[in-house]
């Protein structure tokens, strides 16, 4: 199946399985976990994700001032490994920092809207 009708597909059962009665719900634990294991994610490929880069790198080094056409090769082995380890570092610390802006954030939401409910039933009584 293309991606064209995949997607076509999801955004179909997507338009109806959603109820006009639906509700966002977040589970502050849910989105915690997720986020807790990015953050390890992001603190175990910065301690292992770089073991083999000066080894790498001095191998490259020294297969060039010797000649060897596998020297720059190497070497073009090594900026690809650290710039992917860097955007995969970059992704972990996004996806870490966001869930925990999100359930920061709805939990703020959720204040504001019970204290917001509560002025209103107030007001009723004034009235």
């Amino acid at each position: 199946m293309s991606f064209e009708k995949e997607w076509a597909s999801a955004r179909t059962t997507a338009a109806h399985s959603t109820s006009p009665t639906a509700d966002l719900s977040v589970d502050p634990d849910a989105l915690g976990a997720v986020g807790g294991d990015a953050y390890d994610l992001y603190q175990r490929l910065s301690r292992d994700g770089d073991h083999a880069r000066p080894a790498t790198f001095d191998a490259s080094i020294a297969l060039t001032n010797t000649n060897f056409r596998s020297g720059p090769a190497l070497l073009t082995v090594h900026d690809r490994w650290n710039t992917q380890l860097r955007t995969l570092l970059d992704a972990c610390a996004n996806v870490s920092n966001h869930l925990d802006y999100s359930a920061a954030s709805h939990a703020k939401e959720e204040a504001d809207i019970t204290a917001a409910l509560s002025a209103s039933k107030i007001n009723e009584y004034l009235k």
